[in-house]
């Protein structure tokens, strides 16, 4: 290579006669070749930045709902742990309760022998009692044969056989209560037995009931053995959740410095003093940075309000509003001042799609007219879109350029319009200072 830049003696022009070389201007060339690549590389940094965002909060939301999925799944773990504790215990329960009927057949064994005894009683009753009717009829008899002299004796033994009728009708009446009381509780005594080759009706009952409990806990183990499964699986696309966050996050870190090296690129070209398409909008940054602060600095020189006031940073919520909205003390006063700044610079170009001057906290006061509308109850995506006052934006970008103390900052980026509306595109800011305090920052967004 250095032998073909060389020349032989003979080769060499006298250098009075070589043209002066003109290094402004092809540094100029240069610039101006450079502007538009760095542009575009800009652009292509920050389209990639935000899908990668995107993805990222994508990701991480996904990550929170497994999360979330794997709680819950624990908790059915200890549900159906539960359910199969309360079967394991009804299947006790069925046992005990087993045991307390064929207890209860065998006291009705007992309750049917002692009845058997009264039938037997009540049965020789009836007999003494047909017995006694039998003698006291002869009595009867032989007392009518004696005459008057039988005749009391005649009463007794007809009073003896009229008693005797009615301890056999009695006898004969528990005879047979006892009767039905024995074929009903004999009955019973078939129903909750189960003795013998089939069992009683209670003890069928019973039988269904354990064996219906005895599904219920085959199914819940069945249950806890897939949601082992699930939570084996779980496990495993939380550690791959966790690992795609941190690749994202890492790819997110890198395109970062992307697109830092692409706008110091940007600034660099900027900064050079050449006439690039980007200078006019750099321009009128810094002049409405410029008048901004006049006009703050004279509203703090007449008493319109304090300088305390003015560097307010005690954001006040509003209530019900979504996005979130936040007031100041100097609020009124940059509603009443920037418009007359921040619209002007709005007919620059039908590149500017907003020029707004923020605190250093990124918090927009008094945004353009057409994003400066009340909100409206309940319509979020609506709000998003048009309600972009009072709201403090310290994203990346945002807080960037509000904490921006260089002549200017030019910066490409991503934004959300609202609606799902995604817009890449290149903002100038400046700096607002008042009475040699830094107060915030002028932002000029324009498209490319």
């Amino acid at each position: 290579m250095r032998a073909f830049f060389q020349r032989t003696a003979a080769e060499r022009v006298p250098m009075e006669s070589v043209e002066p070389a003109a290094p402004a201007l092809d540094a100029q060339r240069l610039v101006q070749a450079l502007a538009p690549k760095a542009s575009t590389l800009g652009r292509e940094a920050a389209e990639v930045r935000g899908t990668l965002e995107d993805t990222q909060k994508t990701a991480t939301a996904q990550a929170a709902a497994t999360n979330e999925l794997a709680r819950q799944l624990q908790e059915v773990v200890r549900a159906q742990q539960a359910i199969a504790d309360e079967v394991q215990a009804g299947l006790k329960a069925v046992g005990l309760v087993g045991d307390a009927v064929h207890g209860v057949g065998g006291e009705v064994g007992a309750v049917v022998q002692t009845l058997q005894g009264v039938s037997d009683a009540a049965h020789q009753i009836t007999q003494i009692a047909l017995q006694t009717r039998l003698v006291a009829f002869n009595a009867s008899v032989e007392a009518k044969r004696a005459g008057d002299a039988g005749r009391g004796f005649g009463v007794v033994a007809d009073a003896v056989k009229d008693l005797a009728a009615k301890v056999e009708t009695s006898s004969k009446a528990i005879m047979s209560t006892v009767q039905q009381l024995d074929q009903r509780i004999g009955a019973l005594a078939r129903e909750v037995s189960r003795d013998g080759s089939e069992p009683g009706a209670v003890h069928r009952a019973l039988e269904q009931v354990e064996a219906g409990v005895r599904r219920i806990e085959s199914a819940s183990a069945g249950s806890r053995e897939v949601c082992a499964g699930l939570e084996t699986q779980m496990a495993r696309i939380e550690s791959e959740m966790g690992h795609t966050t941190q690749v994202l996050a890492s790819a997110l870190q890198r395109t970062e410095a992307f697109l830092t090296i692409s706008e110091q690129l940007l600034e660099s070209v900027a900064e050079s003093g050449i006439e690039t398409e980007d200078t006019p909008f750099i321009r009128a940054a810094q002049q409405a940075a410029s008048q901004i602060a006049q006009l703050l600095e004279d509203s703090v020189r007449t008493g319109t309000l304090s300088e305390a006031d003015l560097f307010d940073e005690r954001y006040q919520p509003v209530a019900g509003s979504n996005p979130p909205q936040v007031t100041t003390r100097f609020v009124a006063l940059a509603e009443r001042l920037f418009p007359q700044v921040q619209e002007k610079l709005l007919g620059l170009s039908d590149k500017v799609v907003y020029c707004i001057a923020v605190d250093r906290n990124g918090y927009v006061p008094c945004h353009n007219q057409k994003y400066n509308h009340p909100q409206r109850s309940g319509d979020v995506a609506w709000n998003t879109a048009n309600c972009r006052n009072r709201r403090i934006f310290n994203d990346r970008t945002g807080l960037a350029s509000a904490r921006n103390q260089r002549p200017f900052l030019l910066q490409t980026y991503r934004r959300d319009m609202g609606g799902g509306q995604l817009i890449v595109m290149k903002e100038s800011a400046a700096p607002i200072v008042v009475n040699g305090r830094h107060w915030g920052g002028l932002r000029l967004a324009f498209r490319f």
